[in-house]
């Protein structure tokens, strides 16, 4: 007589839902996690972009002042995404798993992976090779977990080069956008192959560009000396002084974005596969979205 096949799955209930979907990331946004990094972002936008909208008889005396007040907002604000994220925990009915101890070890691993990149480049010519680290990272793990690892690498790297200064902030919130922005990219669970690699380094190189953008308003509006067609007038029309930030930008910083962007894309192609395979497999092995289960050993 034929011997019955039997469903593992079937006979053995705790080896049901052990491998995660694809496309599933170790910390998927909820709620929570959404209100507070708007919350965040708006709170960024307006540090970016007030001197845009200051009078003409105010005493703009550089980011020295309000950097610090961000820097200690901006630490809660942080802190108020990982907590959220911790909240948003599996729910009894299933649901998307919360930051837990497994995601807070890759958090740590990939932020001192970021920080340790980003002195090879050493700034020269705007080479950074953290960049294209921090769009597959974000790309893999998702929106919010992309946004902390952003702004923590960046902040670690700081503290691995002496880079602390009223810039750390601004530096924090916009590469916490640029993982943002990787993590939102479309076809996360179902692009592979060399469209995602090129969807990736296309990303990477508008946002390498967008970061030095980003940057350059944060401290454009302070610099005394400027000819009158590229520098900041206070209190004119907002349109008229983005006409002469675009020049600017042009003139003075686009040097520096170019080669970023460049190294960026050749690193996203070349490594690109490699990286991702590596991050996937290793959300793969922590089963970041399989539950955690106690059954009783099974009796003889």
């Amino acid at each position: 007589m034929p011997r019955s096949r039997t469903n593992p799955s079937r006979t053995n209930p705790s080896r049901t839902n052990r491998t995660p979907r694809a496309g599933n990331r170790p910390v998927p946004l909820g709620r929570r996690s959404i209100a507070t990094l708007l919350l965040t972002s708006s709170v960024g936008v307006a540090a970016f972009g007030w001197p845009l909208l200051a009078a003409t008889d105010s005493a703009l005396v550089g980011h020295s002042t309000d950097a610090p007040w961000l820097f200690a907002l901006l630490l809660p604000l942080l802190l108020a995404v990982v907590i959220a994220q911790i909240s948003e925990g599996r729910t009894a009915g299933g649901g998307a798993p919360g930051l837990d101890a497994k995601s807070v070890a890759l958090l740590g691993v990939l932020a001192a992976a970021g920080a340790a990149l980003r002195p090879l480049g050493a700034g020269t010519a705007g080479l950074e090779p953290m960049f294209f680290l921090m769009v597959l990272a974000g790309r893999v793990l998702g929106p919010g977990f992309g946004f902390v690892l952003g702004s923590l690498s960046m902040f670690a790297s700081a503290l691995l080069t002496g880079g602390v200064g009223p810039w750390l902030p601004f530096q924090m919130l916009a590469m916490g956008w640029v993982c943002l922005g990787a993590g939102l990219l479309p076809g996360a669970a179902t692009l592979r192959g060399r469209r995602e690699l090129a969807l990736l380094a296309g990303y990477g190189a508008v946002a390498s560009l967008l970061y030095g953008t980003v940057m350059n308003l944060q401290g454009w509006p302070y610099i005394a000396g400027l000819s009158g067609s590229i520098s900041f007038v206070p209190g004119d029309d907002v349109s008229a002084n983005l006409v002469r930030f675009a020049a600017y930008c042009l003139t003075t910083s686009l040097g520096w974005d170019l080669p970023r962007a460049v190294l960026t894309v050749v690193l996203c192609l070349t490594l690109g596969t490699t990286v991702l395979r590596a991050l996937r497999r290793a959300t793969r092995r922590a089963a970041f979205a399989a539950p955690v289960e106690f059954r009783p050993p099974p009796t003889p």
